[in-house]
């Protein structure tokens, strides 16, 4: 694994997969002001290689992808300290959502709190077998807040008001039922296997109009109907500037052609 900074190490997977490992944050990876800074420092330094085509964000350990935010930090801030905390917070929430390529949250154990928030972030979640999930804020005298606001989008209101008003556990079948993660190892199975299998879904897709795609459900979100058509339209123009259609749609015709 090669360091980019203190507590953020990446690997590079074959491909043109590359897996950011949030380090030397604890056993159960915990976000405090130098870690949620180092890793957004290298959420951004990688988002400027075009040659990425899907980043793993791990834990460090096989305890939680993130475990939540300090408290022992947030324990000690007044009202100027804790908006600085919960605004970096947020940007590292926003450099996952920028990312350009596809982001995937590799979700072992536990993920609470401000970990929930930054795998909602990502375009997808994969969860081990035994993973729980929380937003147990409340609990704690503060709310949940920043990026806590894609849950409503991600599962529901009234599923969104159970988890952040209650503070109450789930396990990764109840989460999957409700759509917090997108899939869940099977019993027995390695969460890397998991990840691979969709790793290797988006590889076989063209690398530039997953890119595409991804910016244009960003924009979806914002847009009313009628200008989210209207951006689509110049989108997809915008993709025949590069070989990708007609390389793509060659191979597909060359494929249907030898099977006739």
């Amino acid at each position: 694994m090669q360091m980019i900074n203190s507590h953020c190490g990446v690997t590079h997977e074959a491909r043109g997969v590359l897996r950011l490992t949030i380090s030397n944050a604890g056993p159960l990876t915990i976000l405090n002001t130098p870690v949620i800074g180092a890793v957004t420092e290298g959420l951004t330094t990688l988002a400027a290689d075009g040659g990425i085509r899907a980043l793993i964000l791990a834990g460090g350990t096989e305890k939680s992808m993130i475990g939540g935010a300090d408290i022992k930090e947030m324990a000690t801030l007044d009202q100027a300290g804790a908006e600085r905390f919960i605004s970096g917070l947020r940007d590292l929430c926003e450099a996952v959502r920028d990312f350009p390529a596809p982001t995937i949250a590799r979700m072992p154990g536990w993920c609470l709190g401000g970990g929930l928030e930054v795998a909602a972030a990502c375009d997808f979640r994969v969860a081990a077998a035994d993973a729980k999930f929380a937003m147990p804020e409340v609990r704690v005298g503060i709310p949940s807040v920043i990026h806590a606001a894609l849950l409503p989008r991600l599962i529901g209101w009234g599923r969104a008001r159970w988890l952040l008003m209650t503070a109450a556990t789930i396990d990764a079948p109840k989460a999957l039922d409700w759509g917090l993660i997108d899939a869940v190892a099977g019993e027995g199975e390695p969460l890397d296997a998991a990840v691979a299998r969709l790793v290797d879904m988006l590889l076989e897709c063209g690398p530039q109009a997953l890119r595409d795609q991804k910016a244009l459900l960003r924009q979806w979100e914002e847009l009313p109907l009628k200008e989210s058509v209207a951006v689509s339209v110049g989108a997809f123009g915008r993709s025949y500037l590069t070989d990708e259609p007609h390389r793509l749609m060659g191979e597909f015709l060359s494929r249907k052609r030898g099977g006739k």
